[in-house]
């Protein structure tokens, strides 16, 4: 069956990103790469493949085809441990931009992306 084999995200900082996902939430480092236009930085929750994209001139075309800025609206990390998760990304300075005590929390993560942190299964289908 088809799956996401990675969602790309624009960024200011792609260390910056990367490393906020590792420490954050455990994500393994799937390296660093570099194509003539652009740096990338790679982490891996074990099912998906985020890919953290800087490109070299904001202005190409390639750069703009999804927009100005970072971009890809949100994508959505389930964690075991909620309150601790909202607790990691406070202390670490990050924007909240979803109102005070509604779930899912999303937030500004360095690099300029929007995520959201939500509770095991709590996209879960029902059987």
């Amino acid at each position: 069956m088809p799956r996401i084999s990675h969602i790309a995200v624009k960024v200011d900082k792609v260390d910056d990103s990367a490393e906020f996902y590792e420490k954050t939430f455990g994500f393994m480092s799937k390296g660093k790469s570099r194509s003539p236009d652009r740096s990338r930085r790679r982490v891996d929750d074990g099912v998906i493949d985020l890919t953290f994209l800087k490109y070299d001139d904001e202005d190409s075309d390639m750069a703009q085809a999804a927009g100005q800025k970072p971009c890809i609206h949100h994508f959505a990390i389930e964690v075991d441990d909620f309150d601790k998760s909202v607790a990691e990304i406070n202390k670490l300075g990050c924007e909240i931009i979803s109102d005070p005590g509604v779930v899912p929390v999303k937030f500004r993560a360095p690099g300029g992306t929007v995520a959201e942190i939500v509770p095991t299964a709590r996209y879960k289908k029902p059987d």
